[in-house]
C-alpha cells in the first residue's frame, strides 16, 4: 500500500471515529431529554396503575396491611345493586348527553362559520363554559339554578307555571339537570368543528349550488361527510370525558348521589367506596372495570368508524 493510500485509510478511520463519537453523544443527549418523560411514566402513570391493579386483588382499608383475596372484589360487583345502578345512571348520562352536546356544538359551529362580525368574541363566549363547566363553582351555581326557589323556577313562574319541581331534588329530574350541564359545555367540540368547517372547500358548495342543491342538501351531502373524521374525534373524546364525570354529581347531590341514587355516577360510587367506606381494594377493582368499559367503547367506536368515517385519501 502506498503512502497516499495509507493516509486516505487513516483519514477514513478518523472520520468514522468522529462520527461514532458524535452519534454516541447525540444518543446520550436523547436519553437525557427522555429521562423526565420516563420518570413521569413510571412514577405517575405505570407505577400507580400497577399498584392499583394489585390493590384490586386485595382487601385493603387504608389502615391495615392489604390481604390478597384474588378475584373476590370483581365477583362481589355482580351482586352489588348500588354499583349496577351506578352503571345504569352513567350509561344514561353518556348516551343522552354526548349526542345532544355534539349536535349543539355542530349547530353553533355552522352558524359561526358564516363569517359573522365579532367571530372571535362569540367563539370565546361559547368556549368559556368548557373551561368552567367542570368546576366546583359552576356545580354550586347549577344546584342553585335548579333548586326549588332557583332562577329556573322563577322564570317558569313568570309564564304562569307555579308548580315546577325542585329539579335537583326529584329523582325523575335530577339526572336531567346534569345532562343539561354537560350539554352546556359544548365549547371545546364546537371549536374543533369550526376548525373542520373552515377546511371544507368552498368550490364544492358552489358546484352543488349551481346544480340546484339547497342548504340542507349541501349540509347533508357535503358538510357532514367531510366532517366525519372530526365528528369521530369529538365523539371518542366526549364519551371518555362523560364516563369520567364526577364533580358535577358530587356537588349537586351533596356527595350522596341522591335523590334515591338518581345521580350516583360510577365514579361517585367509586369515591364513596374508597374514601367513604375505606374499601380501597374494592374501589381499585371498580377503577379497573371503568378502564375496561372505556376501552371497550373506544375500541367499538374505532371498529365502527370504518363504516361511516370518510377520509380524503
Amino acid at each position: 500500500m502506498t503512502a497516499l493510500g495509507e493516509l486516505r485509510t487513516l483519514r477514513s478511520q478518523s472520520r468514522v471515529r468522529v462520527q461514532s463519537q458524535a452519534a454516541k453523544q447525540e444518543e446520550r443527549a436523547a436519553y437525557l431529554f427522555l429521562v423526565p418523560w420516563l420518570a413521569g411514566l413510571v412514577l405517575i402513570t405505570a407505577g400507580p396503575m400497577g399498584v392499583s391493579l394489585y390493590f384490586s386483588l386485595t382487601d385493603y382499608n387504608l389502615l391495615q396491611v392489604p390481604q390478597f383475596v384474588g378475584m373476590e372484589n370483581y365477583t362481589a360487583m355482580l351482586g352489588d345493586e348500588r354499583l349496577l345502578n351506578s352503571l345504569r345512571v352513567t350509561f344514561v348520562y353518556v348516551f343522552v348527553s354526548v349526542p345532544i352536546q355534539l349536535a349543539a356544538a355542530l349547530g353553533i359551529a355552522v352558524v359561526l362559520n358564516r363569517g359573522m362580525r365579532g367571530l372571535a368574541f362569540y367563539r370565546s363566549v361559547y368556549y368559556l363554559p368548557s373551561l368552567l363547566g367542570g368546576s366546583v363553582a359552576i356545580a354550586v351555581l347549577w344546584r342553585r339554578l335548579f333548586g326549588s326557589d332557583g332562577l329556573v323556577n322563577q322564570a317558569l313562574a313568570l309564564v304562569g307555571i307555579d308548580s315546577a319541581p325542585a329539579w335537583v331534588s326529584e329523582p325523575s329530574t335530577a339526572l336531567g339537570t346534569l345532562v343539561v350541564l354537560n350539554v352546556w359545555t359544548f365549547g371545546a367540540p364546537m371549536v374543533i368543528f369550526l376548525a373542520g368547517l373552515r377546511q371544507v372547500p368552498v368550490a364544492l358548495y358552489e358546484a352543488a349550488a349551481v346544480d340546484g342543491a339547497g342548504r340542507w342538501t349541501r349540509f347533508v351531502r357535503i358538510t357532514l361527510p367531510l366532517l366525519t373524521p372530526i365528528i369521530f374525534f369529538n365523539l371518542v373524546l366526549q364519551i371518555i370525558h362523560a364516563f369520567q364525570a364526577f364533580t358535577q354529581a358530587f356537588i349537586v347531590s351533596g356527595g350522596t348521589g341522591g335523590p334515591s341514587d338518581s345521580t350516583m355516577f360510577f365514579t361517585l360510587y367509586l369515591y364513596q367506596s374508597g374514601f367513604g367506606n375505606f374499601q380501597m381494594g374494592y374501589a381499585s377493582a371498580m377503577a379497573w372495570v371503568l378502564l375496561v368499559i372505556v376501552a371497550v367503547f373506544t375500541a367499538v367506536n374505532f371498529w365502527a368508524s370504518r363504516f361511516w368515517v370518510f377520509y380524503d385519501d
